[in-house]
């Protein structure tokens, strides 16, 4: 291997160990990497000459000299993020250290003709926005989808309308920068890998809850996408033949009780809510996720429940047995560490938070009956953080799953020529 490559893997190496641990001294850095003092001093000078590395505190030492930690500079790097939505985008601008510098939100048609021009447009006049310093490595795209790979980024995209949509080519090609494409849970996933609880834990599930249900899979630090970049599906595991139709053309899916337009539905069937507007069935499936206000008409239930109104509150614990029969047969099959709810369903959790405890806790085999269960507060633009955490996370992706996009993201970050 070329000397050039060498030290490139050494840097990639250091960043990806400080980037998932945290600070560290030189010493424990060369003992993690099985690298050699000499070696490490030399590379850490070049990160710090970057203005990538930073020494921090002296760690205490039980004897002899306090050694120096060193940690990332998060002005080193930023990136944007993009969630994809079926009737509007989101756009923030992030720091490597995941401070959130800006955010955007435009409207959004996905089933214009023009989808991909508008998309890019609305991209680029952000990138125009930005300021130089630090320096942009890339975009990152979350979708509401199955992603092919998230170095190609063809999205496969029913909610949206979209079928093999080439989503990374076109992106890559406008903005002559590297791009990340990939399923908005997995997204957030890598978010918590690199700020989250995947600092600490190494297996462990995102769950999100609102419009739609997902779920992200983490195995031994990298998410699982299975075979086409589809795993994950956790809102079309089926609960009940006979239920409701889901927006998939299937009846009875998780997602078809518990996501925001079935919580909908069996309101409007108890009479907690009007009559659904005229467009709210799918023409294709008679399924009830078309219904364009399930989401306000969702807040309007959440207001009920929390005013004391029994039946509003009765809807969300079933909700929540609902979900949490389903989610315990996941850890009982995947066996996390922990588990992490997200989603702006989380703004009524209290709500659901009895029915799914119980039922989870119940269904859960004894061994693991004890797993952490963890839920986080929740804003409009965390599912953008997630797609800039894509990009901000390839310098510390000593896999290389990023691919070339990563490689390309890399080589920004430290200067070098691509």
């Amino acid at each position: 291997m070329a000397g050039s490559d060498r030290g490139d893997l050494t840097r990639t190496a250091i960043l990806a160990l400080l980037g998932t641990v945290g600070p560290l001294s030189r010493t424990e850095i060369a003992r993690e990497l099985d690298l050699s003092p000499a070696s490490v001093t030399q590379v850490t000078r070049e990160l710090m000459g970057h203005g990538m590395l930073e020494e921090l505190d002296l760690k205490p030492s039980r004897g002899g000299r306090p050694a120096q930690r060193l940690g990332l500079v998060g002005s080193a790097g930023r990136a944007l993020g993009v969630k994809v939505t079926a009737d509007h985008l989101v756009i923030v601008d992030v720091r490597l250290d995941g401070e959130v510098l800006g955010s955007w939100e435009r409207p959004f048609d996905p089933s214009s003709p023009h989808a991909l021009d508008d998309l890019v447009r609305a991209v680029a006049d952000v990138v125009a926005q930005v300021e130089a310093a630090p320096p942009l490595l890339g975009v990152g795209v979350g979708v509401p989808g199955s992603v092919d790979d998230q170095a190609v980024g063809t999205v496969n995209a029913p909610t949206l309308g979209w079928q093999a949509m080439p989503v990374g080519e076109r992106l890559r090609r406008s903005l002559s920068l590297p791009v990340l494409v990939e399923n908005d849970v997995n997204a957030l996933a890598a978010a918590e890998r690199l700020y989250g609880r995947g600092r600490t834990h190494r297996d462990f599930l995102v769950l999100t809850i609102g419009r739609g249900v997902g779920a992200a899979i983490v195995m031994d630090g990298r998410v699982y996408r299975g075979a086409r970049g589809g795993a994950g599906e956790f809102g079309h595991v089926p609960v009940d033949p006979s239920g409701p139709m889901c927006g998939c053309g299937t009846a009875g899916c998780l997602e078809a009780f518990v996501g925001s337009a079935g919580l909908v539905t069996a309101a409007r069937s108890k009479g907690l809510l009007g009559e659904a507007p005229a467009s709210a069935e799918d023409p294709r499936t008679g399924a009830a996720t078309g219904d364009p206000g399930a989401r306000a008409a969702v807040d309007e239930l959440g207001r009920a429940a929390a005013a004391g109104d029994r039946a509003a509150q009765d809807l969300f614990d079933e909700a929540g047995r609902i979900l949490g029969r389903s989610t315990a047969g996941l850890i009982n099959v995947v066996d996390p560490e922990v588990v992490v709810i997200l989603g702006e369903g989380v703004a009524n959790w209290p709500f659901w938070q009895v029915g799914f405890d119980r039922a989870v806790r119940a269904q859960l085999m004894p061994g693991r009956r004890d797993i952490s269960i963890e839920v986080e507060s929740w804003d409009e633009t965390s599912w953008a953080q997630g797609a800039a955490a894509l990009v901000l996370a390839t310098p510390f992706d000593a896999a290389g799953a990023a691919g070339e996009q990563g490689r390309l993201v890399r080589a920004r970050l430290i200067g070098a020529t691509p």
